[in-house]
């Protein structure tokens, strides 16, 4: 039982970092009650989490090589927690996404480690079974998120969803200690401090001005300067990885046709499937009158089909062409967000079944190998920063997803903040018609840059990352 400890420790940091991505969606309209915020400041709750992760992944994955997986794993478990008790304190929306950052800083150190880890810690059957393992945990945290956020915030209050995170912290934290052995270091190892501020600037940037714009209009000085800003700091970001001898991202690796498939896969992904969650988490509660418990099962039928799906038939998924699993989970996903588009003034949540059950199948399909994928269209020795740079995407993917689609929502049923039923409902409808378009304009991306069979993906990395 003992040699199990060094996967519990790591599957349970594995557990909080992902629950955090969806277990606050439930909890915006209390939150809103709660703080005074509107939809920019909701959306911010989201964003800021999922923009520092987005921002940090590599550079943890650098500093991990440098000085060790354990410290940062460790550091990381640490700040998340303190983090998350700013979180559960907070008086005002400005110190909620402060803390909410500081909460996406801890998860980032977290997720670059915790496969390495596992890697470092078992041999043989154990990794496969540590491996497994920790994929289940991993697709299972977007359905516990909704379930767990709604019961809290129903029975307790909202401020519990990031309480929940301490004990589980402090226990990770405890076993972690003294269930991981030393992990090797690689002084040598440069960390690209340039590229991950542009980087962070630039995706910080394109999403505040797209959500300033969205409530302020497109004419907006601030909007426009923060997208000016955004714009400078890309093309500062690529100046820097193509002369970095230590890039956060190798430029190179976008000469590779499949690779580049992956990383479209990847943004389109999340933006297509998740983004709209928080539209909907507000129609659901603030329209229909739903409690956040029901409201949060009522969103469940999309974690449990995509869990189900990739628990039953992930293995037989393998061994089909990735156009297929990725490029076609896509489109599979964008035809479920569009079928969100039925939504009308006289729905209930039933409305959501169709879609969200379609959008888990393609989910369950696309997001064990998505990793792998990528992984196994580069040389070996860049696989971690393949698989660490289509995680990025993924979270930079929800980041702009959210802030797009609250943007087009807000056109379309306005900014007040009580919107009547027909409004909110028709920008409820632009929102998922636009996801649904992502998605399905992405996976004919995707298929034709799939122009052929990628290489056997390494067992190993064949693990869904939330």
């Amino acid at each position: 039982m003992r040699k199990w400890l060094p996967l519990l420790a790591a599957c349970l940091g594995t557990l909080i970092l992902l629950i955090d991505i969806t277990i606050v969606n439930v909890a915006l309209p209390a939150i809103s009650a709660d703080l005074g915020t509107g939809l920019s400041g909701l959306q911010w709750v989201i964003d800021g989490y999922a923009l520092a992760l987005a921002a940090l992944l590599l550079v943890f994955g650098s500093l991990a090589d440098r000085f060790g997986a354990k410290p940062v794993y460790l550091a990381g478990l640490a700040m998340f927690a303190v983090a998350s008790l700013a979180c559960g304190i907070a008086q005002s929306s400005a110190v909620l996404v402060a803390a909410r950052v500081a909460q996406g800083v801890g998860g980032a150190a977290m997720l670059a480690t915790t496969l390495s880890l596992l890697h470092l810690t078992y041999t043989g059957r154990d990794r496969g079974i540590a491996f497994g393992a920790w994929g289940a945990v991993a697709g299972a945290a977007a359905g516990i998120g909704v379930v767990l956020g709604g019961a809290l915030t129903d029975l307790l209050s909202w401020r519990w969803i990031f309480f929940v995170n301490l004990p589980i912290a402090a226990l990770a934290i405890g076993l972690s200690v003294v269930a991981f052995a030393a992990s090797p270091r690689r002084p040598g190892t440069g960390v690209d401090v340039p590229g991950m501020l542009t980087f962070a600037i630039a995706a910080t940037a394109f999403t505040y001005g797209i959500i300033r714009g969205g409530e302020n209009g497109w004419t907006d000085t601030r909007a426009l300067l923060t997208l000016g800003i955004g714009a400078l700091a890309t093309v500062a970001f690529v100046l820097i990885e193509m002369r970095s001898a230590a890039a956060m991202f190798p430029l190179t690796l976008l000469r590779n046709r499949e690779f580049t498939a992956t990383l479209i896969a990847a943004a389109a992904f999340n933006f297509a499937a998740f983004a709209s969650v928080p539209l909907l988490s507000l129609w659901l509660q603030q329209q229909l009158g739903l409690s956040p418990l029901r409201a949060g099962l009522a969103m469940l039928p999309l974690a449990a089909t995509a869990f189900l799906v990739a628990a039953l038939y992930s293995r037989f998924l393998h061994d089909l062409a990735p156009k297929w699993t990725v490029g076609g989970g896509l489109l599979v996903i964008g035809a479920g967000s569009g079928l969100l588009t039925l939504i009308g003034v006289g729905s209930d949540w039933t409305a959501l079944l169709l879609g969200f059950t379609m959008i888990g199948v393609g989910v369950g399909v696309m997001a064990p190998s998505l990793v792998s994928v990528g992984m196994a269209a580069v040389p070996p020795q860049q696989s971690g920063i393949a698989a660490g740079a289509v995680n990025t995407t993924r979270q930079l993917g929800l980041a702009l997803g959210v802030a797009v689609l609250g943007t087009v929502f807000r056109g379309s049923a306005g900014s007040a903040r009580r919107i009547p039923l027909s409004q909110f409902v028709s920008g409820l409808d632009a929102a998922v018609a636009v996801a649904s378009g992502v998605g399905v304009v992405a996976a004919v991306l995707v298929f034709a840059l799939f122009h052929r069979r990628a290489r056997t993906p390494e067992a190993a990395a064949a693990v869904p990352v939330g």
